[in-house]
């Protein structure tokens, strides 16, 4: 990760089968790495998409009785009113921005990146899409919120993606981040981009977790997205 003296290991890549001419950045959720979300997305792979799973530093995280574990920033509650971490969710955010900067250097324009993330990870990427300067494709946004959702839509008065697409999955049997927060948040979305963009999509009987079905659905998002340009 860069800067802020947030120290983490590279991320994780699942590179492109040929030329990269896109990119997918995703961020896993709580006390996980990325290497189990790029083992899934091997998978599930697009030729010339490029796949990148940066890794949260570790830090107390008051949720889990202050224990040190892996985390994009401090999360106190899963409660709908709880208090949020915003220095840490900004911090956060502006690196994962750096991320999207040094795919643009490394060749890929930021409209063929979309940024994505499971729990905690869909949280910043969310935030990420909607605070940035750079003109991403969309956001993938699996089991997850809107952090500081009271600073918008302020905080989108000048933001490029408008008119960006958000795929959001959620599991109907959630225990810790319950479906309900999940649709208030692509309701919310449907205030702050264009509406017809925003897509929920519920899966039955799925808890914490992702499952082959969603799978598919992430999959087919990033497709049509992320279509393969004329020249490869």
């Amino acid at each position: 990760m860069c800067g802020n003296n947030m120290s983490a290991p590279l991320p994780a890549i699942v590179p492109a089968a040929r030329k990269a001419t896109a990119a997918v950045i995703f961020l896993h959720g709580l006390g996980d790495t990325g290497h189990g979300w790029a083992e899934t997305f091997a998978n599930i792979r697009i030729p010339h998409v490029k796949y990148i799973f940066p890794h949260a530093p570790t830090m107390p995280v008051t949720l889990n009785f202050g224990m040190n574990m892996p985390s994009w920033f401090n999360i106190y509650s899963l409660s709908f009113d709880a208090e949020e971490d915003e220095s840490g969710i900004k911090r956060a955010s502006d690196n994962i921005k750096a991320l999207i900067d040094q795919e643009v250097k490394n060749g890929i324009p930021s409209h063929r990146i979309m940024l994505g993330g499971f729990s905690q990870g869909g949280a910043l990427s969310l935030y990420t899409a909607l605070t940035t300067q750079q003109k991403v494709a969309g956001v993938v946004a699996l089991s997850c919120w809107l952090p500081l959702r009271s600073s918008f839509p302020q905080a989108t008065a000048n933001c490029p993606n408008k008119d960006m697409h958000v795929l959001q999955c959620h599991g109907d049997a959630d225990p810790l981040v319950n479906q309900a927060f999940g649709k208030m948040t692509a309701d919310k979305m449907k205030t702050l981009i264009n509406d017809t963009n925003v897509t929920f999509k519920s899966y039955q009987g799925l808890s914490h977790s992702s499952c082959p079905e969603e799978l598919v659905d992430v999959k087919q998002f990033i497709e049509k997205l992320l279509p393969p340009i004329s020249d490869e």
